[in-house]
């Protein structure tokens, strides 16, 4: 896959740099040698026909504007540097980026795609065609079929995803959210078994949601006929957000965790955990719904906002 550098007129100093590297024909013809295999100093020094001084300079020009890669490695002589193209194409937009205008991006994660989890019986993991090993179990959630998961249950504890941090680097983060289909988990189903459910964005508690109840008492509108009557069959949409002034449930302020406090700039993955707090005072579970399950056919949706 071709690795892009995405470039515009706010990134003045980047821009020149780039603009200075690309125009020598000799770098030029670096940048052509390293297309195939990757070089020392050397070696591009004599396939050139130039001082291995010169070579260093233009590959110094280089890698200054992200184009290649220099690393020091071990050689037979003591240490070399080893060349290599960083980026395969290079866009620059002459028009700056826009004024006023927030950008949203979002990305969509099924629901059996965690990557950690603690669950307490009752719990269990189905797909659209039955139940994934065994209630009850929790070696079950570790099947490489729970990544096929539309609906995931558990009494108590938590399940943990790592979304891609796709935040441009000089970007202002001003929302996040997390949207998905949830409700308590109770034996079959009650819909009046509340449950205190908490999310964690990046490790900090991002407010707590209570879930009215566990619902069973009609069938889900997405909900496969492998789900038989009298379990849970849908939950409620419910959304986190986290903004510059605090973090909300459905709109409604539950805390003063700011966007600035998540730390995303510093990471390659967003980290959400969504639970029960072992002193919140309804521990009544959870069901998380895929997009083949209950009311609403989406995945774990994140969203951010800059």
């Amino acid at each position: 896959m071709a690795k892009l550098l995405t470039l515009n007129l706010d990134n003045a100093e980047e821009v020149c740099d780039v603009g200075k590297a690309l125009s020598t024909p000799v770098r030029l013809d670096i940048l052509k040698l390293l297309q195939e295999e990757s070089l020392n100093i050397g070696e591009i020094a004599e396939k050139l026909g130039i001082a291995a001084s010169s070579a260093a300079l233009h590959v110094k020009v280089l890698e200054k504007a992200k184009l290649i890669n220099a690393e020091v490695q071990p050689g037979t002589r003591g240490a070399v540097r080893l060349c290599s193209r960083k980026n395969d194409l290079v866009t620059i937009g002459i028009n700056g980026a826009p004024r006023n205008v927030n950008m949203v991006t979002s990305v969509s994660m099924p629901i059996g795609a965690y990557t950690d989890c603690e669950m307490y019986s009752t719990c269990g993991i189905a797909d659209e065609v039955g139940v994934i090993g065994n209630e009850d179990l929790t070696y079950c959630f570790y099947l490489p079929e729970h990544l096929n998961a539309q609906i995931i249950w558990s009494s108590a504890g938590y399940v943990e995803y790592k979304f891609p941090n796709q935040l441009p680097e000089q970007a202002d983060l001003k929302r996040l959210g997390v949207s998905l289909e949830i409700c308590s988990e109770a034996p079959n189903y009650r819909e009046d078994w509340k449950s205190d459910i908490t999310m964690w964005i990046n490790h900090i508690d991002c407010g707590t949601w209570r879930s009215p109840g566990d619902f069973g008492a009609r069938r889900g509108r997405i909900t496969p006929p492998s789900c038989l009557s009298g379990n849970t069959q849908y939950g409620l949409l419910t959304t986190w957000e986290v903004r510059k002034d605090g973090c909300y449930v459905n709109e409604n302020k539950v805390g003063n965790i700011t966007t600035e406090m998540l730390d995303i700039k510093n990471g390659a993955s967003i980290v959400v955990r969504i639970g029960n707090k072992k002193d919140a005072k309804y521990v009544g579970g959870f069901n998380i719904f895929g997009e083949k399950f209950g009311d609403y056919p989406q995945n774990i949706v994140l969203s951010i906002e800059y």
